[in-house]
């Protein structure tokens, strides 16, 4: 499931010529790169996109399922440990 917020991000990213599909999204999350801990119980799965950037979704786990908060692109060497 995705949150309003995160609906909306896709129209707001593409209004800045920045596409990122739904199933992108879903793949950070089933195929991450690392994931962390973020707040009030959140998960931030990030995924490399292309030698620069990486794609960053903040997510819940509620009961049988998962719910994308927000996502976001960054620049790699500032968001990797």
């Amino acid at each position: 499931m995705v949150s309003r917020h995160a609906k909306e991000k896709f129209q707001v990213l593409a209004r800045h010529r920045l596409y990122i599909s739904e199933g992108a999204v879903k793949e950070v999350i089933t195929e991450s790169d690392s994931v962390g801990m973020g707040e009030k119980g959140r998960f931030i799965a990030q995924k490399a996109i292309n030698e620069r950037h990486a794609l960053r979704v903040i997510y819940e786990k509620k009961e049988n399922e998962i719910v994308v908060v927000t996502f976001y692109p960054a620049r790699r060497g500032r968001c990797e440990n």
